[in-house]
């Protein structure tokens, strides 16, 4: 029952949240939640296990679990376009998985690359496409505690450089309107655009990260 009522209050402020503007603690806060989903759902996808803490596990048929669906469909059409690009990230970037300052420091450096020409919502389901990249080499090479690294280094991103943006739209929920039922010859055409604006912006990183090995 006590945890009947917990989830119910969770809930509820859940939905509180959704119902007006956002603050900035709770953007990064859901920022986080949705970075952890996404790790888990790439993690299970890719047959490895985690264990993903449950008093953050997002409430069923909440409004921050709606979102979460939909930029998990998102990250299929993007990782489907471009595949080789979020995997073996670790590998890409010639990067030691051993060193929290080193996986850090390079998952800064590619978030800032992404975002160098603006912020869309192209960029930013790219931005967890990578951070699960990521998490999944870390947990394949017996680094697994470096995924709440990872969901950190993210939450820490969006705080200093994709609130504001959240903010003017409304929150995470304005993703929704990402989704489109069209021509399937036009499906993820917003996809398309933003991964041609910075497809190879890991190799552009591993240059950038080269001289420090």
């Amino acid at each position: 029952m006590e945890v009947l009522r917990r989830s119910s209050v969770f809930a509820a402020e859940v939905m509180e949240v959704f119902d007006r503007s956002p603050t900035d603690k709770e953007l990064v806060s859901q920022a986080k939640a949705l970075c952890r989903d996404y790790i888990n759902s790439r993690l299970i996808r890719a047959g490895v296990s985690w264990s993903k803490p449950e008093h953050n596990a997002l409430v069923p048929g909440g409004k921050l679990a709606e979102v979460s669906s939909i930029l998990l469909r998102l990250g299929d059409e993007l990782e489907y376009i471009r595949p080789n690009v979020y995997r073996n990230v670790a590998r890409q970037l010639n990067i030691s998985l051993h060193s929290e300052t080193v996986v850090t420091d390079a998952f800064l450096a590619v978030a800032a690359q992404i975002f160098t020409a603006g912020i869309t919502w192209g960029k930013v389901v790219s931005l967890y496409a990578v951070a699960a990249g990521l998490a999944v080499d870390c947990v394949r090479h017996a680094q697994p505690a470096m995924v709440h690294t990872i969901v950190d280094c993210l939450g820490e991103f969006v705080r200093k450089t994709l609130v504001t943006w959240l903010k003017r739209r409304g929150g995470w929920a304005d993703i929704t309107k990402c989704v489109v039922n069209t021509d399937p010859g036009l499906r993820s055409h917003w996809l398309v655009a933003a991964v041609c604006s910075f497809g190879h912006f890991l190799k552009a990183i591993f240059f950038v990260l080269l001289p420090e090995r």
